[in-house]
């Protein structure tokens, strides 16, 4: 179909969700690069929102999924699943121990990590169910996560929230200390908000937040939807603070574009979900499974996260060249692969979201006004070079 064809069976069928989209189709890709229908050539930046950690056409990801694909997509968890238990396994050593629940993404990730601190404490004849999280934090959008996202720009269409949430000012350790009562049961934190804008919690506050948890025999969350899974350099977002959450939970990049999230959880409390406390349709299926199997075991190959810490260098250094040549430039902060780039007010960053689309390059604009840089893992030097060339002219134009 051409795009006017799709916009107007999206005008007609499809819930406005999503308001006025960027009027642009694309029909395939190939590593980093997407190609719309008209045939223009887009370096992408964002990568699905930190999905597509492969990119596009990975030929390991892509021969799994069709050989996957010919034998079995699907089949319940009431039978055993080859793929599954592999890829628990994986995870599990790649996280230093624990067990793992999958589920279909982020929120539902969440989702079982919020039942599983309450039924960690129920089943001490304890009556802990409050969870500290931050705010500016983002967590989902199901009721209960989004009760526990820090943004009442989200929550207030849906009000009342579900109760058992609290917020607390981000990398403000005295503050998460004054903000703990006899109900608190875990803190559910993200080491970089990325929704938030790429913010990232300082070594102090992170670490910080673990020995209160050890201190006040509480639960530390990290969420790790969109930091992990080589997102940083590290496997996980939370090894760069030297800390060990007592549960993680993952999505986005873990299935390479496969919808896949999971929990992951360690020590006492990796057993606390038994026979009927929760389950899933599809999560977990042989389809997805697979997928996040070859995701993992292409990340583990010599050399692959390390040249995701030396891309991410190169980038964010390109990115304070800048900052350094344009006033308009606030701040650049991130690790590995998710940076961002915080614009003066003045500056609208939507506005270069879309002068960035016309010269052939897909970013976002997230938080306060903050441009958000999450490339496939598998981007190259030289595509980042022709970004940075590419918002210097843009920014040029801005003087």
């Amino acid at each position: 179909m051409t795009l006017q064809e799709t916009i107007k069976l999206d005008e007609m069928y499809y819930m406005n969700t999503f308001g006025s989209r960027t009027p642009i189709q694309f029909t395939h890709g190939k590593g980093s690069v997407l190609y719309d229908t008209d045939g223009k050539a887009y370096l992408d930046f964002l990568a699905g929102i930190a999905v597509n950690s492969l990119g596009y056409g990975h030929p390991t990801l892509v021969k799994v999924i069709q050989e996957q694909a010919e034998r079995l997509l699907h089949c319940s968890s009431l039978f055993y699943i080859e793929a599954q238990s592999k890829l628990a396994k994986l995870l599990s050593d790649i996280n230093n121990g624990g067990r793992v629940f999958f589920c279909n993404s982020g929120a539902e990730a969440n989702e079982a990590a919020i039942k599983l601190i309450r039924k960690y404490f129920s089943d001490q004849g304890l009556h802990k169910y409050e969870i500290l999280t931050t705010q500016n934090s983002f967590h989902g959008r199901t009721l209960a996560t989004l009760a526990a996202t820090g943004q009442e720009k989200y929550q207030k269409p849906f009000l009342p929230m579900p109760e058992g949430f609290k917020y607390m000012p981000y990398n403000d350790l005295d503050a998460a200390k004054a903000s703990i009562t006899p109900e608190t049961a875990a803190i559910m934190v993200e080491v970089i908000q990325g929704e938030g804008g790429v913010i990232e919690g300082t070594q102090e506050y992170i670490k910080g937040l673990q020995d209160l948890c050890k201190e006040e025999k509480l639960l530390l969350v990290v969420d790790e939807v969109q930091t992990g899974i080589g997102r940083t350099g590290k496997w996980f977002g939370y090894e760069n603070y030297g800390i060990e959450p007592d549960i993680i939970t993952l999505a986005k990049g873990l299935g390479g574009g496969i919808p896949i999230g999971a929990v992951i959880s360690k020590g006492k409390a990796a057993d606390v979900f038994t026979p009927g406390s929760h389950g899933t349709t599809f999560g977990g299926n042989p389809l997805s499974c697979s997928a996040g199997l070859a995701v993992i075991q292409t990340l583990q190959e010599d050399g692959f996260l390390e040249k995701v810490v030396i891309n991410g260098q190169f980038l964010k250094k390109g990115l304070i060249k800048l900052q350094q040549q344009f006033p308009f430039i606030k701040d650049v902060r991130g690790m590995g692969l998710i940076v961002g780039l915080e614009l003066d007010e003045k500056i609208p960053g939507k506005q270069i979201v879309g002068l960035a689309m016309e010269q052939g390059f897909i970013i976002n604009c997230a938080g306060n006004n903050t441009l958000r840089f999450v490339p496939p893992l598998i981007i190259k030097e030289e595509e980042i070079q022709k970004l940075l060339e590419a918002l210097h002219e843009i920014f040029s134009q801005l003087l």
